[in-house]
């Protein structure tokens, strides 16, 4: 008899490699379509009925089939089979097992000690399948006082300091504007995925990925850690403004908003001449960063000021040819709109039914020379049953 494995892609730099995917909502599924847009053939196992929460998140469309499709599912889960199995059913399970048979990693979110309780922990997984590598994302990891503990979003920018630094205000704590605690999770869940293969390669043995989202929220501090211990006082909110860079920001002009940077003295100094402030190059208080950083209010006054002269579409067109650092405050509508994002394939139209089609964001990585891969939407629940039990030679039944 011979022994049916699922075959890999062909193409991308992860071609070769099966990821079973069992994630669900955000930060496990970005991750794994991560993955599978660098080329690994990613199998989504769902829970029959429901499959994926994020199925029931809207914004929705209308399917073919009568059923509303979830526009948020369909933005993180492209490049992806679909298969619904319980995993407390024995029939159920053996099909699991036939999968894992060809995985080279399986990937999941649930809270900590659930895959125990399935049997497949990672003791038990790394005695059958000592090459296999497991990755887990969860709110607080696998060790720790934490780690049962339920986490969203909000709950990890939280208690990883992320909202006491965004916004304009100490009193109106902010939640940054995407759902940075997942994806930064997915994010690093990826990079420590290609470094267990790294690995895996050198030694033949699979590794434990445990990556969790307060954690990844805590590495994404920069500087707030350091500044914290220098300056002596706690890091607070600053709206668009650089805590070390001035002026960084974003700025008032005639008609709107502009981004602007000038991170060094010679674009300083490039800025001040383009807005007619170059008497200002003498001026002790705008000396170097650190004199600016500590008069930032009085710059930003001096620098709006010049800037109300003219709408904000001209002074970008002005400080663009002039090579100072700068940019519109695009809102979502402008970005679909983008010429860059377009020339650069990361507005993807992709169809969600027969009749309608939505653009999602593409792989923001790519490869000189390379063709780019070819995009699938995401899947329907369980929609490639019968081609996946036909690949394992299993019985339909």
């Amino acid at each position: 008899m011979v022994d049916m494995m699922l075959h890999p892609k062909t193409q991308g730099p992860l071609a070769g490699l099966v990821v079973i995917d069992l994630t669900r909502i955000l930060a496990g599924p970005y991750c794994t379509m991560t993955l599978g847009d660098l080329g690994a053939r990613v199998v989504k196992v769902e829970m029959p009925t429901v499959g994926d929460d994020a199925r029931q998140i809207g914004p929705f469309v209308d399917g073919d089939d009568g059923k509303k499709v979830s526009g948020y599912f369909f933005s993180i889960n492209r490049n992806k089979e679909s298969i619904a199995l319980d995993l407390k059913i024995e029939g159920d399970r053996a099909i699991f097992e036939k999968l894992l048979d060809s995985a080279d990693v399986l990937v999941e979110n649930f809270s900590p000690g659930t895959m125990e309780r399935l049997g497949y922990g990672w003791e038990q997984l790394h005695a059958r399948r000592p090459s296999l590598i497991l990755a887990s994302i969860s709110g607080f990891g696998q060790t720790g006082p934490y780690r049962t503990l339920p986490a969203y979003d909000i709950v990890v920018q939280a208690m990883g300091g992320v909202l006491s630094l965004t916004g304009e205000s100490a009193e109106r704590p902010t939640r940054v504007g995407i759902s940075i605690g997942d994806i930064a999770a997915g994010m690093f869940g990826a990079i420590g995925i290609q470094a267990a293969l790294l690995e895996r390669a050198r030694t033949r043995e699979g590794k434990h990925v445990d990556v969790a989202m307060l954690d990844s929220q805590v590495a994404l501090l920069e500087n707030a850690l350091v500044r914290y211990q220098v300056d002596g006082t706690v890091p607070g909110p600053i709206g668009s403004r650089h805590p070390s860079i001035t002026p960084f920001g974003v700025f008032r002009a005639g008609e709107g908003h502009i981004a602007l940077a000038a991170g060094n003295d010679r674009l300083f100094a490039r800025t001040l001449e383009v807005l007619g402030l170059s008497h200002l190059l003498g001026d002790t208080r705008f000396a170097d960063n650190d004199a600016r950083c500590s008069h930032h209010a009085e710059l930003k006054a001096a620098l709006e000021e010049a800037l109300d002269t003219l709408p904000a579409d001209e002074w970008l067109t002005i400080l663009t040819q002039a090579g100072v650092p700068c940019g519109p405050v695009n809102d979502v509508a402008a970005v679909a709109k983008d010429p860059q994002l377009h020339h650069r394939q990361m507005l993807v139209d992709l169809p969600v039914s027969s009749t309608r089609s939505l653009i999602i964001a593409g792989s923001p990585i790519k490869f000189h020379g390379d063709a780019l891969a070819i995009v699938e939407p995401a899947p329907r629940l369980d929609q490639h049953r019968d081609a996946l039990l036909r690949e394992l030679g299993l019985n339909q039944a």
